[in-house]
């Protein structure tokens, strides 16, 4: 059969883009590519790029009172949320252009529109038109989803924060996964009263406990107003803002709630059941090592899938399914030992096992430290950082480190690279340490602090 094109790409964002590029670019391949909202996807247009932004705008008011104890003669202002909006504003248009220059200069044929799958090998667009490939590969990413309870239509996501007219006075975050986390570091950062709702324990379910014990901690000190063990009955609108009944018995009355509980993989409406693909339980898109369906000629990648949701994690996912697809090299994804942080105040940056799943595991070693960094001490900050590794007691590899500190992300990025490596804790013993800095704990430290 004479197909349009030798891969037809659902969606925009980093995997998708990236796939559509090397494939056309580096393979020679027909490529057409579909997207019905901006290029970009999430990581660009709703999540780690704006983020990032606004986490840097939020350090700034910390590090001017930071100055003065310093010795420096500060000048007294504050926040300027729509000037800082309208630049980056300026910069997700000027990426999302990136993103439109990349696929044209390698030859794929783009489509502003809304895509479904017809058949294994037809995509039927919102435009009308139908087009056919050999290959289909799915990269529609996630979406935010919200609780259904009264009032709960009164609440923002992720994706709307970016976009607000102003910056509210006060606002309730629901939630205690890394966005909730990161969101209400940024807008406590940036001056507004923020409390944090978590139905659960502790925050960041899944990461080391000690790391995120500290992360909370250091959270209520800076003052995010962090409730644990509550979640909202009932929400409405009231002259002045929006009232909250939760669960603790209180009753609160904000500028903003904002939803950070969780994402869906953004599978509906694609056709995909009706031509056998197979879904999970909660709509991934069920795939083989090789990224491939249940359908052999549709392949998935990124969030959709629900295996690692992470911008880089999508990239080397659609690096895989071109090598695998398109150039006779059949490469399964590596998510093993993937490095990553969490964008809170302070940060965190984790890879591999944490203590508790190692300790389920095997026979550990723990080495930790946790003490007050020079430059803030200097001050008279009270803040605390971490350095942490879990390390095989049979093979001395180094099986998890955790850092939570400023600048935790840059560290971890290095750090990770030896320890996916192989690296044992001897090998970290013989390198000499960066003097004064904070991330020379990870090479000094002689003893365990505990056994597992």
């Amino acid at each position: 059969m004479d197909f349009d094109y030798d891969l037809f790409v659902i969606g925009g964002g980093s995997g998708g883009v990236r796939a559509a590029r090397v494939a056309a670019g580096e393979a020679g391949a027909r490529v057409a590519l579909a997207e019905e909202d901006r290029y970009g996807g999430t990581c660009v247009q709703r999540g780690c790029v704006p983020k990032k932004l606004m986490v840097f705008a939020s350090t700034y008011g910390v590090s001017a009172r930071e100055a003065q104890d310093y010795g420096w003669t500060m000048m007294a202002g504050g926040f300027d949320w729509p000037s800082f909006r309208g630049k980056l504003e300026v910069e997700l248009d000027r990426l999302e252009g990136v993103y439109r220059k990349i696929l044209k200069s390698n030859g794929v044929e783009t489509f502003d529109a809304r895509a479904r799958l017809k058949d294994a090998h037809t995509v039927e667009l919102s435009t009308g038109e139908t087009r056919t490939a050999k290959h289909i590969l799915v990269a529609t990413g996630g979406w935010p989803v919200k609780p259904e309870f009264p009032g709960a239509d009164l609440a923002i996501t992720s994706n709307e924060i970016f976009h607000l007219e102003t910056l509210p006075k006060s606002m309730l975050i629901v939630g205690g996964g890394y966005i909730a986390c990161e969101f209400a570091c940024i807008l406590n950062g940036l001056g507004v009263k923020v409390t944090q709702f978590y139905r659960g324990a502790q925050i960041l379910r899944g990461f080391d406990d000690e790391a995120r014990g500290l992360i909370s901690e250091e959270m209520i000190e800076n003052g995010v107003g962090l409730h644990l063990g509550t979640n909202v009955l009932e929400m409405k609108r009231v002259e002045d803002g929006i009232w909250v009944k939760a669960t603790n018995g209180k009753e609160y009355t904000v500028d903003q709630v904002m939803f950070a509980t969780g994402r869906a993989p953004n599978s509906a409406d694609l056709g995909l059941e009706e031509i056998g693909v197979t879904l999970g339980r909660n709509g991934q898109i069920e795939v083989d090592a090789y990224s491939q369906t249940s359908v052999p000629s549709v392949y998935a990648i990124g969030d959709v899938t629900d295996r690692v949701n992470l911008t880089p994690v999508a990239i080397r996912e659609g690096m895989a399914f071109v090598e695998t697809v398109f150039k006779g090299n059949p490469t399964p994804v590596d998510h093993d030992m993937i490095p990553s942080a969490i964008f809170t105040q302070p940060e965190m940056g984790t890879i591999g096992l944490s203590e508790e799943a190692a300790r389920d595991r095997e026979p550990i070693e723990v080495y930790a430290t946790s003490f007050r960094a020079m430059q803030t001490a200097f001050i008279g900050k009270p803040d605390r950082v971490l350095m942490k590794l879990i390390v095989s007691q049979k093979t001395r590899r180094v099986l998890g480190c955790h850092i939570v500190a400023p600048q935790a992300g840059e560290m971890i990025q290095l750090a990770g690279i030896a320890i996916k490596m192989g690296a044992t804790k001897e090998d970290f013993d013989r390198v000499v340490a960066v003097h004064p800095t904070m991330s020379e704990e990870l090479v000094t430290m002689r003893t365990p602090v505990r056994t597992a």
